[in-house]
């Protein structure tokens, strides 16, 4: 029982050291969707409790604007199950790694977290991947989350364009620390991400297509990626 008992708090521990740099980005990125909830009226109690039940930037920022323009609450539903759809096939995908004999509670409170940061983390985790290693994740980004769309709200106004810019490149810099390193040692993933990128380019790009909203534009890339490299690499047995 201590073994075990030791074993979900290193986890944990794990889970809040590997978060703790997304959560940092994710504060540089929430303060300047907090400065969009002020313009729309929104308090900072009101976008701080938003950002705590919802982490997802496009689904809050598209939320937001639905709100200032006295939007339905079916727009707001419709809009945020097509901008968020791609955490379905993202955890559909981390399924895979975890425990096939783990509870259905922990596999919902796990779900509750799943963002793109998040789950890149995840998957680069040995498998079985420990539930309490997504509790620690959890507790070191949502809160960061919360506290970066609070502050927005209360002292975005304050701050110049350009520093406000500059804080929301901090997300991108710190997803491709946590993707590169690995990539360094897996041919394979190099070639989903490579593949990811350049065809993430062409698709903002192409006819049709470029129409599309971003969410909708990385759901037809992930499966469209997801099916060709599973037909290229299937997984092994024991890999499942």
């Amino acid at each position: 029982m201590w073994a075990m008992r030791k074993d979900l708090r290193e986890n944990y521990l794990r889970g809040l050291r590997g978060g703790l740099p997304i959560g940092i980005g994710y504060f540089a990125v929430s303060f300047t969707l907090g400065i969009v909830m002020r313009n729309a009226g929104l308090t900072a109690w009101e976008g701080a409790l938003m950002s705590l039940v919802n982490n997802t930037s496009a689904g809050e920022a598209a939320g937001t604007a639905i709100i200032q323009n006295d939007g339905s609450y079916f727009e707001m539903a419709l809009s945020q199950l097509v901008i968020n759809l791609r955490y379905l096939l993202m955890s559909a995908a981390l399924i895979l790694h975890v425990d096939r004999n783990l509870s259905v509670k922990h596999r919902m409170l796990m779900s509750l977290d799943i963002t793109d940061e998040v789950f890149a983390l995840s998957v680069l985790q040995p498998k079985p991947l420990s539930p309490f290693f997504s509790y620690g994740v959890m507790c070191s980004t949502i809160p960061f989350w919360a506290a970066g769309t609070a502050l927005g709200i209360v002292f975005g106004n304050i701050l110049s364009a350009d520093i406000v810019r500059a804080l929301s490149i901090a997300l991108y810099a710190m997803f491709v620390a946590v993707v590169i390193p690995p990539c360094r040692k897996n041919v394979k993933l190099l070639a989903v991400v490579a593949s990811s990128m350049i065809l993430s380019f062409i698709a903002s790009r192409a006819p049709y297509i470029s129409s599309l909203s971003e969410g909708n534009r990385i759901i037809i890339l992930t499966v469209v990626l997801g099916t060709v490299f599973a037909l290229l690499f299937p997984p092994k047995e024991e890999e499942l």
